[in-house]
């Protein structure tokens, strides 16, 4: 026999897996340079020259950088955005 939840049960299931904190991660890739990535994380993120440099650095050096954390659905616009500038980009939800 098969159990089932009732809705409320599945609807707050789903509500904790997607709950926060989430987060976007930016991945190293043989395209674009450095000072580019750097660039693109000053002027979309408006991160400060040395926080743009440490996560460029990151991204170069460990193969990704986490740029932000927050809720699902932003962090997707985020992911989004830096496809738009070509980099590459994940969400993923931020380990507990």
């Amino acid at each position: 026999m098969v159990a089932t939840l009732p809705r409320e049960d599945v609807a707050s299931e789903i509500a904790t897996r997607l709950a926060g904190p989430w987060q976007t991660v930016v991945w190293n890739d043989p395209v674009n340079l450095m000072n580019y990535v750097e660039h693109v994380f000053r002027e979309y993120f408006g991160f400060s020259a040395a926080k743009a440099r440490e996560r460029m650095l990151a991204v170069h050096n460990d193969g990704q950088a986490v740029v932000a954390e927050g809720a699902r659905e932003q962090m997707e616009l985020h992911a989004r955005a830096m496809h738009d500038y070509g980099l590459w980009a994940t969400v993923r939800k931020a380990e507990a």
